[in-house]
């Protein structure tokens, strides 16, 4: 007790100087303040932002491995065989991308083996090709394109493996059959309204009619484009023909029950005048799976026969969260996926991208709160350095009275951390005060630092740069808010209202997490007192060892 009341009488005896180790721990614990509680917001927004929020996540062919492996085993075989030419075998790598292809059923079986709740949704894309009555929709510019598409397709009737067919395009993702057959016309079949709502080509409404049915009862219904209607004079009860793009002696009959508008004008010719028309998002037809298998059209159909039509499989799995899209992966990796199939998630991706300001404040953060701790702890071991010195004579006559020299090394631990926690105290109050607008102030510099870098990548190349990655270069597609509109797929598949052929850094708007919540809470309060604790001890175990080397007869005689 006599410890803690001379140390309580030292501290306002000597008011100027604590006053002066008072502000200095005050400025510390307010910049330590802020830095915690950007850290901890950091951390709150990347745990919390997508564990309510619907996940999609698709099953994707690596083609980097598979292409990989194929080129290593050519080598082995060359090696072997002292033939190697120096030139990879096409052939076998061809092969390896057309033969790793997934089914429906397979979809389907990982769907079931996963150990959290899960739901799916599914397209199936083909391609169709005009007749005399029906014809797509085409400018001057892509007429030749569209004959020449037309024409390719026809020559290639009596070759089932064909140019078209060939692996690596969009089927080569994981759906059966290679690359989606090409035609005038897109057939895409959908599996529910969850499948409609993620349709490639973006989102729409009904300008006339109703979507049609999923089920047997519905086989033959189809909706089409209001521009398409209307090139063709077509309203909804009428009647089209298309063709296969392989055989045109082949048709099939579709009803149209609904006629719809794309909500964006982005959805149209997207893909230039080479794409074809079928890569028109107004020469889009959309029907049911149930009406594509009744086709004969469904790519299990095309996959086990010898049909020349090749149909791209794009499967969906919705999980309700992050950790449960986590678990998925690993569910169905146990179930015996392929480690040449990949689990990917253009939510979690889109998401992880809108944090990139956040993560690189949350870096400066931790970066700012080491230099602040540092400087503050030589700070208060200098001060308190000077603060022995001049009461070295206190400390040789407490000793010659009888007070232990731990007694005296407490005195004055216990005076620093009283002054230390004064200024910890008001340096928490203060930076709770500032760190919300801190914050965002210093958030906003990081996106306005994104968002240049952008700008600097849209003035070199005239146009917003392909970087490759989800990033884009800094301009991550979607944010926190955008993930349930992704359809399934990687190279394929675009989310929202992209149009098809977009590559993925192209065209997208970049929407970073603009506010954080850098509240101080117990987490951050509780932090700064074990900082402040830790501090004190630091500094004062210089203070301690000085009064231990200090002896007291030595001392009063160097006085005297």
């Amino acid at each position: 007790m006599f410890i803690v009341k001379n140390a309580w009488r030292s501290v306002v005896r000597n008011k100027g100087r604590n006053i002066l180790i008072v502000v200095i721990v005050a400025i510390i614990a307010a910049a330590a303040t802020i830095g915690l509680s950007i850290r901890d917001a950091a951390q709150t927004a990347r745990d919390e932002g997508l564990a309510n929020t619907e996940v999609t996540a698709t099953i994707s062919l690596d083609r980097d491995k598979l292409i990989s492996e194929a080129k290593q085993n050519g080598d082995s075989s060359s090696d072997s065989s002292n033939s190697g030419n120096g030139q990879p075998d096409f052939d076998a790598m061809r092969s390896a991308l057309d033969q790793s292809s997934l089914s429906l059923a397979d979809y389907q079986k990982y769907a079931k083996a996963s150990s959290v709740n899960v739901t799916t949704y599914y397209s199936e894309e083909t391609g169709v090709s005009a007749t005399d009555n029906f014809q797509p929709v085409e400018t001057s510019t892509s007429s030749n394109s569209s004959d020449s598409s037309s024409s390719a397709t026809s020559s290639d009737s009596g070759d089932a493996n064909g140019d078209q067919n060939q692996p690596g395009g969009q089927g080569g993702q994981g759906g059966p059959g290679g690359s989606m057959t090409q035609g005038d016309f897109t057939l895409t079949g959908f599996s529910s309204d969850k499948a409609i709502a993620n349709a490639r080509n973006g989102s729409f409404t009904m300008v006339d009619g109703k979507v049609f049915g999923y089920d047997s009862d519905s086989d033959g219904q189809a909706i089409i484009s209001k521009s398409l209607a209307e090139f063709n004079n077509l309203s909804v009860g009428d009647t089209i023909t298309v063709a296969d793009p392989s055989d045109s002696s082949k048709t099939y009959t579709l009803t149209i029950v609904g006629i719809y508008k794309n909500s964006s004008s982005e959805n149209t010719t997207a893909s230039g005048p080479m794409g074809g028309t079928s890569q028109d998002a107004a020469n889009a037809i959309y029907t049911s799976v149930s009406t594509l298998k009744s086709l004969g059209l469904d790519s299990d159909t095309t996959s086990s026969s010898d049909s020349s039509t090749s149909t791209q499989l794009n499967f969906t799995y919705v999980l309700g969260s992050k950790d449960d899209y986590e678990t998925f992966s690993q569910d169905v990796k146990n179930a015996g996926l392929d480690d040449t199939y990949t689990v990917s998630s253009t939510d979690v991706e889109q998401y992880e991208s809108s944090l990139v300001p956040l993560d690189n404040l949350a870096k400066f953060a931790l970066t700012l709160l080491i230099i602040v701790l540092v400087v503050g702890a030589v700070v208060l071991i200098v001060i308190n350095l000077f603060n022995i010195r001049e009461r070295k004579y206190e400390v040789g006559v407490l000793t010659a009275i009888g007070v232990k020299k731990a007694k005296v090394a407490a005195q004055f631990a216990i005076e620093l951390l009283i002054v230390t926690m004064i200024g910890i105290a008001l340096g928490v109050a203060g930076g709770a005060a500032a760190s919300v607008p801190v914050s965002n102030e210093l958030l906003a510099q990081q996106i306005s630092s994104q968002q240049s870098e952008a700008q600097s990548q849209q003035e070199q190349f005239g146009r917003s740069a392909d970087m490759g990655g989800p990033n884009g270069g800094g301009q991550a597609p979607g944010s926190a808010d955008s993930g349930s509109s992704s359809d399934s797929g990687n190279d394929s598949n675009e989310s929202g209202d992209n149009a098809p052929g977009q590559p993925g850094g192209l065209a997208q708007a970049t929407n970073y997490i603009t506010t954080v919540n850098a509240t101080v809470n117990f987490k951050v309060v509780a932090q700064m007192i074990l900082i402040g604790l830790a501090l004190t001890l630091f500094s004062a175990l210089v203070g301690i060892i000085s009064v231990i080397r200090y002896e007291p007869l030595q001392i009063l005689a160097d006085r005297s």
